[in-house]
């Protein structure tokens, strides 16, 4: 359970670097880690808990990032 929780915050760290440098968002590169990581906490214990998701631990972080970044609205700054 451990290594894969540490390896879920790696990815999850790597795409929202990714994502700010491939300019998908514009939140910063700091804040776009911090939103990634949050989403892959919370879908990894919610995957745990519920039993749902893909079987691979590498693709439920990198969905989970990406859908965290998508939900965190960032249309309304400047």
């Amino acid at each position: 359970m451990f290594p894969s929780m540490i390896g879920t915050v790696v990815i999850a760290g790597i795409v929202g670097y990714l994502s700010e440098r491939s300019g998908f968002t514009r939140n910063g590169i700091l804040q776009s880690i911090i939103i990634c990581v949050g989403g892959a906490f919370v879908f990894y214990f919610i995957s745990l808990m519920f039993n749902i998701g893909f079987k691979s631990h590498g693709m439920n972080a990198i969905a989970a990032s990406i859908g965290a970044l998508v939900i965190i609205p960032t249309h309304w700054r400047r």
